[in-house]
C-alpha cells in the first residue's frame, strides 16, 4: 500500500452518523482526517473518532467563515474538503496519490461531482459535471464569507482533476424540498444583507430563465420527469427566494417603523483571497 498521501481531509458534519462511514472510508489512504462537527446530537463525533479522525467542535454561524476556519485547523498544506455526503472513488484516489507523489503543478484543483437524487445519477441540466474547488492549499484558497453559495476565491491557477467525485446530494424529494426551504430563506437573508434590490420583474425573469436554461439548454429533460421537475424546481428557487425577501422587508419595516434595513447595517464581512 501507497503511504499516506500528505494531505488533510477535511469534513464538515451536523448528525451525519448515517452517511460518515463510507465518507471516512473512501479517504483511509490521506495523511489526516479532520471532522469539524456542529454541534450534532447524534453518534457522528463518537463514529467520526472510532474510524480514526480528528474531531473538533465549532458551532457554524456562516457557511464560508466556518469552512475557511475549518482549513486552517489542518495540519497539512495541502486540504481536501469534503462533506459527509461526498464520496472519494477508487479512480480518483489513485489519480490524487499520483499527483503526490511529485509536487502539484497548480495549487488549486476543482473535481467534476456526480449528483445524486437517492440513487438516480442527475447527467443532465446543469447537475454534471458541476466541478467545484475541492482540492488546494488552504493557504491561498479562502470561500466568501456568506451564509449561501459562498464563492471560490483564490488568485492562483487552477487545475481539474479527471475523475469524479460521489456527492449524495439529496436522499429523496423530500429531502430535496426541505433544504430547497432552508437555502431560499439564506437566499433571501443575503440580498438583504447585501443590500440588493431585487424587482418583481428581475424575480420573473430569473425563475423563467432558470427554468429554460435547466431544462432545453443544458438537456435537463434527457433525465426524463426528474429533470422536467428539477428544472421547475430550479425557477421556483429564484421565486421562492424573492418572496421570501419581500417578507423579511415588510418585517424589518414595521420593526423599524418603516424604514427597512440598509446595506451598511447588515453588509457582512468579506474575504478576498489570500487574506
Amino acid at each position: 500500500m501507497d503511504r499516506p498521501v500528505p494531505l488533510s481531509v477535511v469534513i464538515l458534519t451536523k448528525n451525519e452518523s448515517a452517511r460518515l462511514t463510507d465518507c471516512i472510508r473512501s479517504v483511509a489512504w490521506a495523511g489526516e482526517v479532520l471532522v469539524i462537527d456542529d454541534n450534532s446530537t447524534d453518534d457522528t463525533v463518537r463514529l467520526a473518532e472510532s474510524l480514526g479522525a480528528r474531531v473538533l467542535r465549532r458551532t457554524m454561524e456562516n457557511e464560508g467563515r466556518h469552512r475557511n476556519w475549518a482549513y486552517a485547523q489542518a495540519r497539512h498544506e495541502w486540504v481536501l474538503s469534503l462533506d459527509a455526503d461526498e464520496r472519494v472513488t477508487p479512480e480518483l484516489a489513485r489519480e490524487i496519490q499520483a499527483l503526490f507523489r511529485g509536487t502539484p503543478p497548480q495549487d488549486t484543483y476543482a473535481i467534476p461531482r456526480r449528483n445524486f437524487l437517492g440513487d438516480r445519477w442527475i447527467r443532465h441540466g446543469g447537475w454534471y459535471p458541476s466541478a467545484q474547488m475541492k482540492l488546494f492549499k488552504w493557504s491561498v484558497f479562502r470561500w466568501e464569507e456568506t451564509t449561501v453559495h459562498p464563492r471560490a476565491l483564490s488568485d492562483r491557477p487552477w487545475g481539474t482533476l479527471r475523475h469524479d467525485l460521489l456527492h449524495y446530494s439529496y436522499r429523496d424529494r423530500e429531502d430535496f424540498l426541505k433544504k430547497q426551504d432552508r437555502h431560499t430563506t439564506l437566499e433571501a437573508q443575503k440580498w438583504i444583507a447585501d443590500g440588493r434590490r431585487v424587482s418583481w420583474g428581475k424575480a420573473f425573469w430569473r425563475t423563467v430563465d432558470r427554468f429554460v436554461r435547466g431544462a432545453i439548454l443544458k438537456q435537463g429533460y434527457r433525465d426524463g420527469a426528474l429533470g422536467w421537475w428539477l428544472a421547475w424546481r430550479g425557477g421556483a428557487y429564484q421565486w421562492i427566494s424573492y418572496s421570501k425577501y419581500l417578507t423579511i422587508k415588510r418585517q424589518a419595516g414595521a420593526a423599524s417603523g418603516g424604514a427597512g434595513p440598509t446595506a451598511s447595517q447588515t453588509a457582512p464581512e468579506r474575504t478576498t483571497a489570500g487574506s
